[in-house]
């Protein structure tokens, strides 16, 4: 199966040869390292197509100099670790004669001081040399095993309270108009209603309103109050996936100028073609503020990881930023991470200066197309529990 697959990725190999690869990289070449508690190891062990005859000996090594050609072969923006956080205890294994598997050696993370968060690390272990057997050959798609660092972190989120529904609009001088996008955000649901039961989670927009990206569930036409709604400029798309309660889920909506894709937990979930739209952005509404429609059409639940971009983000793009991304990404207008434990700003982490004070917001208390201000500083409040849990 080893030489069938390795065929299949067109590798120059001489079957004639004994193929040696990193365990783990006939599957696939990037591989989840899980860190819980410090320090934290993953054993490394090489493997031959078959058995050899003689002792073998591979010389292995950490060359974060692999992962730039990583993403640019594949369309992703992991970060090296930092040398100073990891090592291996030794260089070299060695695969007796007789045998098919390694020594096994751990590479360790002894600290995560100098992560940036937002970031997601990957270590590359690859094959520098090989001796002692000359019918042995390296198998190049398995020469490097990449392991991407996945912490385990808990975090602060908003919890909604109806009362805190409203609309932040910042000054003409911070609008945007965009013509590509992604807007992205975490939420957990307590329960769903019935269709027609509407629950709004979020909208971004204009000034007044104008070309709205709004999401909310429950709406008529869709296959269940579970069903999240995407009414975006000129049109609408439903959800495929029926969401659960009491879990999180990250949404990203994406717009190149011609298609709009929404996308649930990095994976494509529904999409429709509307041409040419551009979306201002200079409000932000939290759940439903309208009249008297902010207690009925409450989304009862927790937000966190409010992000806006100005460009449509890529399948592989989406999938790494799951937890969190770095607030320096390139396109990144505003990032509210909704993390602040304490107080009613919520801070915009890219520096751009999209704050959000929620004792200084606007609604339309009658219906009548007045807006009026108002202080909801003191409904603003954050959680940290054994909910907020996630991986990096």
């Amino acid at each position: 199966m080893i030489l069938i697959a390795c065929h299949s990725e067109g590798d120059e190999f001489d079957y004639g040869k004994t193929g040696l690869l990193i365990s783990g990289t006939e599957e696939t070449p990037m591989q989840m390292f899980t860190v819980d508690e410090m320090p934290a190891s993953y054993a490394i062990t090489v493997k031959a197509t078959r058995k050899i005859d003689t002792d073998v000996t591979v010389r292995l090594a950490i060359d974060t100099s692999l992962v730039s050609k990583y993403n640019a072969d594949n369309g992703t923006s992991y970060y090296p670790i930092p040398l100073n956080c990891v090592s291996l205890t030794q260089n070299e294994v060695t695969i007796a004669a007789g045998s098919a598997t390694s020594t096994s050696i751990p590479i360790k993370i002894t600290s995560t001081d100098d992560f940036v968060d937002g970031c997601t690390y990957v270590i590359p272990v690859t094959m520098q040399s090989v001796s002692g057997d000359g019918d042995v050959q390296v198998i190049e798609s398995s020469r490097t095993l990449y392991l991407r660092v996945a912490r385990i972190i808990s975090f602060y989120s908003l919890e909604n309270n109806l009362n805190a529904s409203s609309n932040y609009i910042f000054p003409d001088d911070k609008c945007v108009n965009l013509s590509n996008y992604t807007i992205e955000f975490k939420f957990y649901s307590y329960k769903f209603g019935k269709v027609g039961d509407i629950k709004r989670v979020l909208a971004i927009e204009g000034k007044n309103e104008e070309e709205a990206n709004m999401f909310r569930f429950g709406e008529n036409g869709s296959a269940g109050g579970d069903i999240l709604q995407w009414v975006l400029p000129g049109g609408r798309a439903f959800s495929t996936t029926h969401f659960q309660t009491n879990r999180w889920y990250l949404v990203s909506c994406t717009y190149d100028g011609s298609t709009f894709r929404m996308y649930v937990d990095g994976v494509e979930d529904a999409q429709t073609s509307i041409s040419g739209k551009v979306t201002p952005f200079q409000r932000f509404e939290l759940g439903m503020s309208w009249g008297g429609y902010r207690s009925s059409q409450f989304f009862s639940g927790r937000l966190a990881e409010v992000r806006l971009w100005n460009r449509a983000l890529s399948a592989n793009e989406i999938a790494i930023g799951l937890s969190s991304v770095n607030a320096q990404s390139n396109g990144l207008i505003a990032y509210w991470k909704m993390n602040e434990s304490e107080g009613h700003v919520f801070h915009d982490a890219t520096g751009h200066g999209y704050d959000m004070d929620w004792s200084d917001t606007w609604r339309d208390d009658k219906e009548d197309g007045n807006l009026v201000h108002h202080d909801y500083s003191q409904y603003i409040k954050f959680v940290c529990d054994e909910n907020n849990k996630a991986t990096q």
